[in-house]
């Protein structure tokens, strides 16, 4: 049986939709290989802000109170809420439309965009809600890993002749970063759920989409004014 529907949506899928699809996918990938893994000479805006973030566990030692921390962190777990939230009621009107494609078939209709079977507006839709799905873990785990950093930001002793003090805030550091790491990994994907949606109009579109997605993502971290901006005064990088 499963078989057989592999089969059927295969058939239904030119090879420009399996081209789009692998630019997609392979975009997908490499572009986010390439921010978090940039090479030396055209560091990325991403590790640029985790040696800040580093630093600013290395200022919190010595800040007192710490309410600003707090506070910081706070807003942090906010946003990756928000996200995560956001994508859930994504999630949920792609599975409503899953079960009743006509919708988009008559908008298809209206765009003469010819009419194309059922099942393969199912699968253009189920790959949109497999991307957001995979956004929605990203920012749920990136919003507990916010809670575990504020705990080890509470953990980091007030005295500085602690033995512990630099080695906690160091922890606190690291942890702030898998989480914002794991923020932006699902931003990316939300990114590239969206150019999903292009593949609603047609394979070219998609392309266009992909292509338009990953040029957006690469100025962003790699030729931008916030970039340029964060190179002027570097934070020191972990050696």
């Amino acid at each position: 049986m499963t078989h057989m529907i592999w089969s059927s949506i295969l058939s239904l899928l030119s090879p420009a939709d399996f081209a789009a699809l692998a630019l997609l996918f392979v975009g997908w990938i490499v572009m986010g290989w390439h921010i978090e893994n940039p090479p030396k000479s055209r560091i990325s805006v991403s590790c640029l802000m985790a040696a800040f973030r580093r630093e600013w566990m290395v200022q919190m030692v010595t800040r007192e109170p710490r309410i600003f921390d707090a506070q910081m962190i706070g807003h942090l777990r906010q946003g990756a809420a928000f996200f995560a939230s956001a994508t859930m009621l994504a999630i949920g009107g792609g599975l409503a439309l899953v079960g009743n494609t006509e919708p988009l078939r008559m908008v298809a209709a209206t765009l003469t965009l010819g009419d194309s079977p059922a099942l393969l507006w199912e699968v253009k839709v189920i790959l949109i809600v497999l991307l957001i799905s995979s956004a929605f873990l990203k920012y749920v785990w990136s919003h507990r890993l916010f809670g575990y950093t504020a705990v080890l930001m509470s953990a980091v002793p007030n005295d500085l002749t602690h033995p512990d003090c630099n080695a906690r805030a160091a922890q606190a550091a690291d942890l702030l970063i898998l989480a914002s790491r794991g923020f932006t990994r699902g931003m990316r994907t939300t990114y590239f759920a969206l150019a999903a949606c292009a593949w609603l109009i047609g394979p070219e579109a998609l392309g266009l989409a992909t292509a338009a997605t990953i040029a957006m993502l690469w100025r962003r971290e790699f030729a931008s004014n916030a970039r340029a901006a964060l190179l002027r005064n570097p934070a020191p990088t972990k050696t």
